[in-house]
């Protein structure tokens, strides 16, 4: 592209726009009259660029388009980025990464939210996307031109920006504005995206790949003199409040060009044309191309996880190579270090020695001497002037004044507080300054009074609510120091928060203290003769600092009165400051830089300081030079947050003159971002006098002191020096200088040198401290009188920080005296020049590599800046999942970006930092603006920051997770092995004892009992023999919400209404014995005469839960299909439900005219029939049994006559019932064993059923206990959503009810009647809820049924005082099984409580007459007792197969007639679908026989496979519901193979972002999986059936269907 030449545009049109710019920022023109005007302006100037395709039509073609360039100028307005981070050389970096991005770029599928969680945009707020790729003032700089084009050309082309959201869905906000700004949303990058990464680092990268860093250096600094006379062009900077339009980050790059070579420049990207094809959309392409339901195509659910599917088949990073054992077979990655990777080839680096000391002879003694004297001398003379809000002096503060109210402080806190014999306050005891950032004469009083009384300070923030981000912390550091009194100001405390009697309340995690207001009016005179004794320095404390660590706790570091002078007097030699020199600080003067300055060495030279408090900061962020022009002061201590915001505003001033700064003290000069705001304030304020020579960063840590500081040199010396080092090689912790990646560099300044009178080295940041080599990066140490000395009380940390000696390679030490270490990471670079890349607290170690956490933030704000994060707001963090550090970024997002911009913006961060660190991104959250905690200074609380995240409290309005692109140590997938064949299986058996998996209940041939009803074949003849011998004898008694009875039947009413119903169905229904009926009927005493009824006619009767008149829409189809399914010839309902059928909400969900007839059984005829009917076979069908099952599957199973009476004969004999007994049943009659026992048991056993209609507990949840309570009744039967029912709603009203005389003593078993794995935690919890009304805690237990067979375990127990009643059942075992180990399939008893450790149940006792073995569902072999396998059951009472209207034959005999393939291959068996093991337990039961459990595991169809291994969703869902307090209920399910996660949120809609990291971590955390997708919805979407069990298939399916209304879906990366 060296062909190419910018457009050089003449010098009065470049005036005339530049009038224009003017213009439009003093509001003097409207923003389409700019445009206009400028598009006449610089229309000529335009060819169109030869080689581009003219069809690509005006959106693609790259000159400035109005509404780019308007863009481009408001951008450079709103300089809201932290400009910590600002590097032109490090956008431009950024941009090219993204630009190599493009071309193996995936679609990524954009989150669906909910639309109240969209916050609305208006038409005109939205921007369209930039089309532009050249904007003014974007030339290259001299001569780089052709060297920039070639880059390009490697690039791929500047032309065209990363996002990848342009080909996630659109939402549908943005269709309409997409349709109204054109369709592109393509981002071009601007011309100089990948140019030359400016001079500095081409010329640094042409020195030799392995050159000696000192010769690279040397040339850095060489070139960097021709550096400065590059930065002459002015920026220009409007005011930040225009936040009209987000920018774009493109036009942010190299504004520091040369003003001689304005030109512009047009891009061509080498294949535009076929580029720009590639660019549209992936897919949904089409322009607006809707589904017939008005969606657009893209943002369909099932296309969007296709999308994602997609994206994930990319190539991931290069596989990993070793394992390491995570306590069991289960493979974790573990990260192999690359052979390649850079290594130190350096010699072992030389400890630097700073200049010496020089004392001078007049240096005072110790501070307080200092202060005598110049308080005694020279009274009148200014040591501090403070500020107003408006800039106006408030109150200067002289060397007198200073003197006599530190006398007035000193006095009154040795002898005013507490009584003259118990002083509070002796000197060495610990005091608090709480004093505000805006009242630094009120700070310098107390502190110097403190240092005269020989009282230790220790000076923290203001705390402004009880519960303050980090005050709860310095509570913490205070306690320790055993501060009891608090010095503050009258204002402060006056502002600090009151309870109603006006206390100052005791903030959280403080100690008591006495607050004292140091204002000299509310203070007694010291008398004449007092006077405090003012020693030379010593090794006493004088103050202490405190520091908070990364993960949020607070330290005191302890400053010595020698450290403090001697630091004074260094810092006095190495800035040359003299007498009464004048100096601006914009500093925190509590801590840190400002207070070494501005509070300490100020005093010792007699200087006058002019502070700056942050609140005028914030209004005027001139104030400071404003000042020091009008001071004309010698010095300014400021940090680059300070010169970024001068730079924003400083247009608005003509007659600033910096000409008398001699040293600018850039504090946080040690950030390796801090040197893009020197360059750019350079720049922008040489021509206001601003000498090159006097920016002076410095680097200092709380432990050290000042480690470093730049000395302000003379004219014409050797400018400072520049390190460009490759971020690859730093993140290995070498130094190398960048030659063939131009991407990903750092830039670093140099802080100066060693400081006098110390001496300094770099030693290895982990383990011993051993010196670096030369080219190695480590922590720095220094070792000098000028440090601190300890950690307040934190002997062992103090050890490890302040009494470090280096050891050198043979491991002697280099100096017998102890080095301090800084917390600093960095190195000594040539001419003694000390270099800082980064700090300890911000190092993230993720995969064996090291990042900085700063990096990364100039990274993501590289990417679009002032378009998007507010304020440069941003945190980057790393959380622990498995086993690794994953990088956290978290910014605070403009008030006015769309949900796309956000998304584009996530994406190309992502791609930005991947490509410049080679580091994935594990979570992206945006949070909106002035959301995250903040410190007192306005910046972002790290540690808190971390907490919220982790607490799922931070309340994003956008996340992305990236778990698949970072995760890359995930346990090996398992490959199955062969199944063992049956000679091994009879080997295995006698070798290594392993039992085959087998048991049964108890042998019914063998059971001698007087059962009256043995002798009937059919349950109809039992009836009519019951009705004949005891006609009176109460079967069923039906309760009503109130608990009080609403009918009974005894045997011989029971007889005669079924047998007029049998009358009615002959009469009016004309139905021949055989015909299918349904019963419609609510629970209660009506469905009982029906089925009855319809035994008596011949009938096969098919009980039906009646729909739900509130939700008709729903129930009532399934009613339908059962009726239709199941070939009923004829309806029997109640009139209420029959008229419901008939209504208008009925025709609108199903075709009503399609019903068989309907028969309301309300007024029964007189007559009864002629002859009751009787069965020929008892192998005919007695009824049908429909439900849902977990999987949505509708089925429905024959029972036999037989069968009926097996089963009903074999539970008679499990629970001992008799007609003498009562039993309480909670269930809904509709299906399985909850309908045998509500309508069957009764007739043949005799004894009284109590009936409880589940639904009625929702109007009073204690019915049913009361039931149990009032009715003494001793065996009770309920289900899951029963028991979850009583446990929530009675949870705090056990008092209450053991007051109304409740009592559950007398139940010896309740059992819970399911289908599925016992729900342990629950029954626990209700156990111990009801202890306290006597229930007790064996007496709860459960059952399994299935549809092959209704119920095959039931286990009541008998608990001992009644073990003389009848057979006295063991108790329910639980067991504790590794999860791991489940998931191969195995069982592995493990302890409780070890990890991974998963509880199950026992499923109940097996039945008698049941059989159960436990087979492999694929090869159909039976299995060893450790393993897991399907449980299949032989038995009398086993349902005879499944009523389809196709007659699936295979199924049918698969599930109902399977033989084993090997062994006992004889036995016909039932598959159960179920999972499950069986253990031989220790417990015995009445016989003397061992005891077999059953452990049901899961469902078979439910169970995942996923990575080779078998998940159960309830095992996912029970981690997943642990998270976080707001998740009420969760489900998970597969598509394709990626594992969906649908949380039900109970909560504010806010707080559903929050639970996309929370669940991702915790799956991947205890299951090895990564999340595909995470669906947050509103409470009860997950649809449950009549047993509480969760249908997930109906779920997965509405979710596809896009039927869920999700609160919030993310699609994890």
């Amino acid at each position: 592209m060296a062909d190419r030449d910018p457009v050089p545009l003449p010098a009065e049109v470049r005036a005339k726009l530049a009038e224009l710019e003017l213009e439009l920022s003093e509001g003097d023109i409207t923003q389409k009259g700019y445009e206009k005007k400028r598009s006449k302006l610089i229309g000529a100037f335009f060819p169109q660029a030869p080689g581009m395709d003219p069809s690509m039509g005006q959106e693609r073609r790259t000159p400035v388009t109005p509404s780019s360039s308007s863009r481009y100028h408001r951008r450079r307005s709103s300089g809201s980025r932290d400009e910590r981070y600002r590097s032109d050389v490090h956008t431009e970096a950024v941009q090219a990464a993204l630009a190599k991005h493009k071309e193996r770029k995936m679609a990524v599928p954009m989150p669906s939210k909910r639309r109240s969680l969209v916050v609305q945009t208006s038409m005109d707020a939205y921007t369209p996307p930039d089309t532009s790729s050249g904007s003014e003032g974007e030339g290259q700089g001299d001569g780089d031109e052709e060297e920039g084009g070639d880059c390009e050309e490697e690039d791929g082309g500047g032309g065209g920006g990363t996002s990848s959201s342009r080909e996630g869905s659109i939402s549908m906000e943005h269709w309409i504005s997409r349709a109204i700004h054109g369709t592109s949303s393509t981002t071009t990058t601007t011309s100089s995206t990948a140019s030359s990464s400016s001079s500095s680092t081409r010329s640094g990268g042409s020195g030799a790949a392995g050159g000696r860093l000192a010769d690279v250096l040397a040339q850095h600094v060489h070139i960097s003199a021709h550096h400065h006379l590059r930065h002459h062009r002015p920026h220009h900077h409007h005011k930040t409040e225009n936040h009209s339009a987000p920018p774009d980050v493109t036009g942010y790059t190299n504004s520091t060009a040369n003003a001689a070579t304005d030109g512009i420049q047009v891009e061509r990207a080498p294949g535009a044309g076929p580029a720009a094809q590639r660019q549209t959309p992936k897919y949904g392409n089409a322009e607006l191309m809707e589904t017939g339901d008005g969606v657009p195509v893209s943002s369909r659910v099932s296309a969007k996880i296709q999308q994602l599917v997609n994206t994930l088949k990319r190539p991931k990073r290069p596989p990993l190579r070793e394992f390491f054992v995570d306590d069991f077979e289960e493979l974790l990655e573990v990260q192999q270090p690359d052979p390649n990777q850079p290594k130190a080839e350096g010699a072992q680096m030389v400890a630097m020695r700073g200049e010496q000391l020089g004392v001078v002879t007049n240096w005072p003694p110790s501070l307080e001497a200092a202060l005598q004297r110049w308080g005694t001398i020279s009274p009148k003379a200014p040591c501090l002037t403070t500020m107003d809000t408006n800039g106006k002096p408030l109150y200067v503060l002289t060397y007198g004044k200073l003197w006599s109210r530190s006398l007035k402080v000193a006095y009154n806190l040795l002898h005013k507080l507490g009584t003259k014999q118990e002083p509070l306050v002796r000197p060495g005891d610990r005091v608090a300054l709480v004093f505000p950032n805006n009242d630094p004469a009120a700070f310098m009083t107390a502190f110097y009074g403190c240092l005269l009384a020989e009282v230790v300070p220790v000076p923290i923030e203001v705390p402004l609510t009880r519960k303050d981000a980090g005050s709860q912390q310095i509570g913490f550091l205070l306690g320790s120091c055993g501060v009891t009194v608090a010095l503050t100001s009258d204002a402060c405390h006056k502002g600090l928060p009151k309870s109603p009697t006006g206390e100052i309340p005791q903030f959280k995690g403080w100690p008591k203290v006495l607050w004292f207001v140091t204002e000299s009016k509310h203070l007694s005179k010291p008398p004449r003769d007092w006077f405090p004794h003012i020693k030379d320095a010593n090794q006493d404390t004088a103050y202490i600092e405190y520091k908070t660590c990364k993960d949020g706790s607070v330290l005191g570091v302890t400053v010595m009165r020698i450290a403090m002078l001697t630091h004074c007097q260094a810092l006095t030699q190495s800035c040359s400051y003299t007498e009464a020199e004048t100096i601006v600080n914009v500093l925190d003067f509590k801590k840190d830089v400002g207070l070494w300055h501005a509070v300490l060495t100020s005093v010792m030279n007699m200087m006058h300081v002019i502070s700056i408090p942050y609140a005028l900061m914030k209004v005027n962020p001139l104030s400071w030079i404003q000042k020091v022009c009008q001071y004309k002061a010698k010095v300014a201590c400021v940090k680059s947050r300070d010169m970024h915001w001068a730079l924003v505003a400083h247009r608005d001033q003509r007659d600033i003159n910096l000409a008398s700064l001699r040293m600018l003290v850039v504090a946080d000069g040690s950030n390796p971002w801090s040197i893009s705001s020197c360059d750019a304030f350079l720049n922008v304020f040489q021509s206001k006098g601003l000498k090159p020579e006097v920016i002076c960063p410095c680097a200092s840590s709380p432990e050290a002191l000042t480690v470093a500081l730049r000395r302000p040199v003379e004219e014409g010396s050797t400018p400072p020096g520049r390190g460009v080092l490759s971020m690859q090689g730093l993140s290995h912790g070498v130094i190398r200088v960048d030659s063939e990646e131009k991407l990903s560099v750092l830039t670093l300044q140099d802080v100066g040198s060693v400081m006098p009178g110390a001496m300094m080295c770099a030693v290895k940041p982990e383990g011993v401290p051993q010196l670096c080599k030369a080219d190695e990066i480590g922590e720095i140490c220094v070792c000098t009188v000028a440090t601190g000395t300890s950690y307040y009380g934190l002997a062992g940390m103090t050890k490890n920080t302040f009494e470090v000696f280096p050891t050198s390679n043979n491991g002697a030490p280099i100096s017998e005296f102890p080095f301090t270490r800084t917390g600093l990471l960095g190195f000594i670079g040539p001419a003694g020049l000390i270099f800082v890349a980064g700090k300890m607290d911000g190092l993230m170690v993720v995969g064996g590599r090291r990042h900085n956490a700063d990096d990364i933030v100039a990274t993501a704000l590289a990417v679009e800046p002032m378009k998007f994060v507010y304020r440069g707001r941003i945190a980057v963090f790393s959380i622990t999942v498995l086993h690794d550090e994953r990088i956290v970024v978290v910014a605070e997002q403009r008030p006015d970006s769309t949900e796309e911009d956000s998304f584009q913006w996530m994406s190309r961060v992502l791609q930005a930092i991947d490509g410049i660190h080679q580091v994935g991104v594990y979570c992206l959250a945006l949070v909106p603006s002035n959301t995250l905690p903040k410190t007192p200074l306005g910046g972002i609380h790290l540690s808190e920051t971390k907490q919220l995240f982790l607490e799922g409290a931070l309340h994003p309005c956008n996340v992305l997770m990236c778990p698949h692109t970072c995760v890359t140590n995930l346990p090996k997938p398992r490959q199955k092995q062969p199944e063992i064949g049956p000679a091994s299986v009879m080997v295995g058996n006698l070798v290594s004892g392993k039992r085959i998996a087998q048991a049964s209940g108890r042998d019914l041939g063998q059971i001698e009992d007087n059962d009256q009803a043995r002798k009937f074949l059919f349950l109809s003849e039992v009836l009519q023999w019951r009705a004949q011998t005891t006609p009176d004898h109460v079967l069923y008694t039906l309760l009503n919400s109130r608990g009080t009875i609403a009918s009974s039947l005894t045997c011989v009413q029971l007889h005669k209404r079924a047998e007029k119903i049998a009358g009615m169905l002959a009469e009016r229904g004309h139905l021949q014995d055989g015909d299918h009926v349904a019963l419609v009927y609510p629970p209660g005493i009506d469905l009982i005469v029906a089925f009855y009824g319809c035994l008596y006619a011949g009938c096969v009767p098919i009980t039906v839960r009646p729909p739900h008149p509130q939700n008709i829409a729903t129930t009532l189809p399934t009613v339908k299909m059962i009726v239709e399914v199941s070939r009923s010839v004829c309806v029997m309902t109640t009139q209420l439900i029959c008229k419901l059928l008939r209504s208008k909400e009925a025709s609108a969900a199903v075709d009503v005219r399609t019903w068989p007839p309907v028969m309301d059984t309300d007024d029964l005829p007189k007559k009864k029939p002629p002859l009751l009917y009787k069965p020929s076979n008892p192998d005919t069908l007695a009824y049908l049994d429909f439900s849902v099952s977990t999987t949505g599957m509708l089925a429905g199973v024959k029972m036999s006559h037989t069968a009926t009476s097996a089963f009903c004969r074999s539970i008679k004999l499990q629970c001992e019932l008799y007609p003498s007994r009562e039993v309480a049943i909670c269930l809904d009659p509709y299906c399985g064993l909850g309908f045998v026992l509500w309508c069957l048991c009764s007739v043949y056993s005799g004894h009284q059923s109590i009936l409880i209609p589940p639904s009625e507990l929702e109007v009073n949840p204690a019915l049913w206990l009361s039931a149990v309570s009032q009715y003494k009744v001793r065996d009770t039967f309920c289900s899951y959503s029963v028991m979850e029912l009583c446990t929530k709603g009675l949870g705090l009203q056990t008092d209450s009810l053991k007051s109304r005389g409740l009592d559950l003593s007398r139940v010896r078993t309740c059992v819970v009647v399911a289908e599925e794995r016992p729900r342990t935690a629950l029954t626990q919890s209700f156990s111990k809820l009801f202890k306290d009304l006597g229930l007790h805690p064996r007496a709860v237990s459960t059952s399994f049924g299935c549809r092959v067979n209704l119920a095959i375990c039931l286990q009541p127990h008998r608990l001992g005082k009644l073990a003389d009643q009848g057979t006295s059942g063991p108790d329910p075992t639980t067991v504790y099984v590794d999860m791991r180990a489940l998931r191969h399939d195995r069982v592995r008893l493990v302890e409780r409580g070890s990890p991974h450790s998963l509880p199950l149940m026992e499923s109940g006792k097996i039945l008698p007459g049941v059989r159960i073995i436990i087979a492999n569902p694929e090869t159909k072999g039976p299995m060893g007792e450790s393993h897991l396998g399907e449980i299949w059951v032989h038995s009398g009472h086993n349902a005879s197969g499944y009523f389809t209207v196709y007659g699936d034959e295979a199924l049918q005999s698969d599930h109902f007639n399977s033989r084993l393939s090997f062994g006992d291959t004889q036995t016909v068996w039932a598959r159960t679908g179920y999972l499950g093991f069986l253990r031989r337990t220790e417990l015995t039961d009445a016989s003397g026989e061992r005891h077999d459990a059953l452990y049901v595991v899961g469902a078979l169809e439910e169970a995942m496979e996923l990575r080779g291994m078998r998940y159960h969703p309830i095992d996912i869902e029970t981690s997943v519901i642990r998270t976080h307090k707001s998740i009420t209920e969760c489900a998970v399910f597969t598509w394709t193979n990626l594992l969906v996660v649908v949380v039900e949120l109970d909560g504010s809609e806010q707080e559903a972002l929050d639970l996309v990291p929370l669940v991702t971590n915790v799956v991947l955390e205890e299951h090895y999986l990564i999340v595909g997708v995470v669906v947050v919805v509103d409470i009860g979407v997950i649809p449950i059936n009549s047993r509480g069990e969760k249908q997930r298939m109906h779920l997965r399916d509405g979710f596809l269907a896009d039927q869920l209304d999700p609160i919030y879906v993310a699609y994890n990366m």
